[in-house]
């Protein structure tokens, strides 16, 4: 069998906030079409300190937005206005284009603020679709629990349950939280797969991980995940995508000539703008 690959997520600051990206890393740059994924926080909002991404662009990948404490006011460039709250789900399809805001409510106060934000690549033949948005609340997700074990399925399916969002490409992703000696076996339904710690410590296949480890797992069954603490784990995977991908920026495409033309298209001002908002982030040179 296979080992298991794990890869540690780099951490970066990002407008006073930690974040931890574990993807794309130079071990691995996609577990099926996840091909980026940052965990924010958690973070204690001081008082007057606020998430405040100006508008920026994106083209070819669906960008997934899941939080675990606090709140965040999506607007994008088709009109949406929307607050996320944890356990809901933000799936934004940029297709050929699209513009998004993401900023801390002013009623936030001294909130906390965690979460995971994933990049989906899209299928060949999806790139150049319409931009979409869709909005899933935390109890329009299915949850599978024991007692011990908790898992929201966010995309895909899993132990006899399938969540509502549609994705373009056969793909999984659960929120699992785990007390202390829970045990649980990752679904094996996907030929790509990988846990990401978001907290807490776990033991798989004699490995123990924490906080910001990312384990890509061989094909089938590897055996099962033992929490050492309270843990809080995400699964994610999917089959394999129809060719590599470029990234650059906030752009993703199977063709660099694309992603050229993304930068052109931000820099003179050809994408839709964001209703509400003035402002927005620069090409980057």
């Amino acid at each position: 069998m296979e080992p298991v690959l794990v890869i540690n997520a780099k951490i970066r600051d990002i407008g006073g906030f930690p974040v931890r990206r574990a993807l794309p890393a130079i071990e691995r740059r996609m577990i099926g079409p996840f091909i980026f994924l940052d965990q924010m926080g958690p973070t204690q909002l001081a008082a007057g300190q606020r998430l405040n991404v100006r508008p920026h662009p994106h083209i070819g990948l669906s960008t997934m937005t899941y939080l675990l404490e606090g709140k965040i006011l999506h607007r994008d460039s088709l009109g949406t206005v929307q607050m996320i709250r944890p356990g809901a789900v933000n799936w934004m399809t940029a297709g050929g284009g699209i513009a998004h805001s993401e900023r801390t409510p002013a009623d936030a106060g001294d909130d906390m603020l965690a979460g995971i934000q994933f990049w989906v690549a899209l299928p060949k033949s999806r790139e150049e679709m319409a931009a979409t948005f869709l909005h899933l609340d935390s109890g329009d997700l299915p949850v599978i629990e024991d007692g011990r074990v908790s898992a929201r399925l966010i995309a895909g399916e899993a132990f006899g349950a399938r969540s509502p969002l549609s994705a373009p490409h056969p793909m999984i992703c659960m929120d699992v939280a785990m007390v202390p000696e829970a045990s649980f076996e990752p679904p094996t339904s996907y030929a790509e797969r990988a846990l990401y710690v978001v907290g807490g410590q776990i033991e798989l296949a004699g490995i123990r991980c924490g906080q910001g480890q990312l384990l890509v797992l061989p094909s089938g069954s590897i055996g099962v995940v033992r929490a050492l603490s309270d843990a809080r784990l995400i699964v994610l995977g999917g089959e394999p995508m129809d060719g590599p991908r470029h990234i650059w920026w906030n752009f993703v495409s199977s063709s660099k000539e694309r992603i050229e033309q993304a930068k052109q298209d931000w820099k003179l001002g050809r994408f839709p703008a964001v209703p509400g908002e003035t402002e927005f982030i620069p090409l980057p040179e």
